[in-house]
Order: structure tokens, then C-alpha cells, then sequence
């Protein structure tokens, strides 16, 4: 069976004067076309490092990373699109004008372009609201209009960096739900680094838990949530709480076999 992307053995360490930094070790997991993953570990554990290498903002030292069965290329970069930790959207355009930018940057902006970024907007909630400018506009919307912006483009993969980190708790549980929704609706393909565990467990059809550094998947949990469940309705499941147990154990185990290591030393 072929994958969207896979990692083979991948292997990425920082330079500076300093020295080496060895940030992920012989990463090897495959994602499938309309997969949802989601990435979790400690911190500094690569989790970004390694949305960047498939970004192509870096390199891998050691392994092969395949897009379509191909190795990754600078061109495959634009299947992929980039949902960030802030919306990045200009307060002096609208928010029409913001979801034009990729396709302005890209120089694809032609009536038939106009015409999809209209029936996204309509789509999902923010034709009514095209004209107005980002500072009008709740935190969640923002990140709508900041998925669409990507969305736009056409993208067969999404890389999600932590994108609801910076709103509040119930912003954060409203707009996970949207965002996941509109990510199955549209059939995407998705990797979403974050830190919360019940957000990885409420959207994921997988879930890679990175080791401490030098990164490397110390566990794959494959959940298996009635495909119609919302990323809400699953939170309200036996399922999840089996789920976040087992991965809010595979997380600390890291810190237990540390505190070992020291008490015994």
C-alpha cells in the first residue's frame, strides 16, 4: 500500500559554535491519504524540528522522507500547507484580502481561485464577515480564516504547529472542534504537533509520543473513534479516557526512569 508521506530512519541534529545537538533519532512512521495524526512529547523534543523537515525548512542527516513515494522535493512543498501557533493574519486587509495572500504570493489568484475562497468562506462561516478585519474578529474565527487561507491552495497535507495555543481554554476546545471538523470535511490529510494530550486524543486517528532528546517514537496509539464523533464528542467517550491514561503514562514514564536513574546513582 502507498503512503502520502513516510519517514524512513530519519536522523536531524542543530550545529552552532557550540557544538552538536542531536534533536530527533531514527524516525521511521508512515501517513496515509485523509490520516489524522498528532505529535506529543516533552519539550524540546523535536516535535517541530520535525515539521520543518517535512516542510523542507531543513534537512535530514541520515534517513529518506518520501512524499508520494518520492523523495521529498523543494516542489512537493507545495502540497503542504502550514497552519502556525499565531494566525499571522494582517490587521490591514480584510479578511477576504488575507485568504487572497498565498494565492497572490503563488501568483494563482484568478477568478476561479476567487471563486473556491468564497465557497470556503461561505462554507464555514465567514462570508458575512469577509470585509471585516482580523482585529474584528474572535480568536476562533481568526484561526478559521487562518485554515482557509492555507486551505485555499489546495494542499494535501496540513501541518498544524500547536495553532490553538494561544487562546483561552474554551476558545481552544470550540475551535479544535471547528478546525478538525473542516479538516475531514475537506478530506485533508493532517500532523498536528501539540502538547496538549486530551486535544491529541479528541482529533487524531494516530498519535506518535516522541522520547526526550533526541527524539525518537518510543510509542504509536491508534484510536478508533466512530468516524462521525466530532472532536467534542469524542472527549464525552470511555474511549478517550482509556486513551488519554495510556498516553498520560507512556508521557511520564520518561520522568519516572530519570528519577530512578538519579536516585540509584
Amino acid at each position: 500500500m502507498s503512503h502520502l508521506l513516510e519517514f524512513r530512519q530519519v536522523s536531524y541534529s542543530y550545529h552552532s559554535t557550540d557544538g552538536e545537538t542531536p534533536a530527533l533519532s531514527d524516525i521511521s512512521f508512515s501517513l496515509d491519504a485523509g490520516e489524522f495524526a498528532a505529535i506529543t512529547g516533552p519539550s524540546g523534543c523535536g516535535k517541530s524540528t520535525l515539521l520543518n523537515l517535512i516542510s523542507h525548512l531543513a534537512r535530514p542527516e541520515q534517513g529518506t522522507i518520501l512524499f508520494h513515494e518520492k523523495p521529498l522535493e523543494k516542489n512537493s512543498a507545495c502540497s503542504i500547507g502550514y497552519m502556525l501557533q499565531k494566525d499571522h493574519l494582517f490587521d490591514w486587509r480584510t479578511i477576504e484580502k488575507n485568504i487572497y495572500l498565498g494565492l497572490e504570493i503563488q501568483k494563482k489568484l484568478t477568478p476561479q481561485t476567487k471563486a473556491y475562497a468564497s465557497e470556503l468562506l461561505r462554507k464555514y462561516g465567514l462570508h458575512d464577515f469577509r470585509h471585516k478585519k482580523p482585529s474584528e474578529l474572535s480568536g476562533g474565527m481568526r484561526q478559521r480564516a487562518a485554515l482557509i487561507r492555507t486551505l485555499v491552495l489546495k494542499p494535501e497535507l496540513l501541518l498544524l504547529d500547536e495553532p490553538f495555543s494561544a487562546l483561552d481554554y474554551q476558545t481552544r476546545l470550540s475551535t479544535a472542534d471547528d478546525i478538525g471538523s473542516i479538516i475531514r470535511k475537506e478530506g485533508k490529510s493532517a500532523i498536528l504537533v501539540t502538547h496538549d494530550l486530551s486535544e491529541a486524543v479528541s482529533l487524531a486517528d494516530r498519535i506518535l509520543v516522541l522520547s526526550t532528546r533526541p527524539g525518537h517514537i518510543k510509542k504509536i496509539i491508534t484510536t478508533s473513534f466512530p468516524r462521525q464523533l466530532s472532536a467534542l464528542e469524542r472527549r464525552n467517550t470511555n474511549e478517550f479516557r482509556d486513551y488519554f491514561n495510556l498516553l498520560w503514562k507512556e508521557m511520564n514514564a520518561d520522568e519516572e526512569n530519570t528519577f530512578r536513574a538519579g536516585a540509584v546513582s
